[in-house]
């Protein structure tokens, strides 16, 4: 069972930048998927991206292309969520999530993602 806490979370101003973390507990396997998603209230669940532990391979919203980028640390067993040019419609409570391709033939843009993390709030103010 994979843990993940994710942090990095707060309050900014449009134009500007954080650093989402998201820490798995024990080891990341290279047939691992990383994802992050968010949820704003009353809106549905939107996945932002996404990275393949083993081959480095990412995918991004359109929403979010050329502002926000996936990246990972093998040995710190982390994945990041660099943001930049924050929008207000940034805003929203920010998961990462996990999936196993092992065994599989999905990508991680099909995969199912059974483990999550407990969220971090990301407000961006005009």
């Amino acid at each position: 069972q994979v843990q993940l806490v994710e942090s990095g979370g707060g309050s900014v101003q449009a134009g500007g930048s954080l650093r989402l973390s998201c820490a798995a507990s024990g080891y990341m396997h290279d047939w691992y998927c990383i994802g992050w998603y968010r949820q704003a209230p009353g809106k549905e669940r939107e996945g932002v991206a996404r990275i393949h532990i083993g081959s480095n391979s990412t995918y991004y919203a359109d929403s979010v292309k050329g502002r926000l980028t996936i990246f990972k640390d093998y040995a710190k067993a982390t994945v990041y969520l660099q943001m930049n040019s924050l929008k207000p419609d940034d805003t929203a409570m920010y998961y990462c999530a996990s999936a196993s391709l092992l065994g599989t033939s999905s990508s991680c843009n099909t995969a199912q993602y059974n483990y999550w993390g407990q969220g971090t709030q990301v407000t961006v103010s005009s």
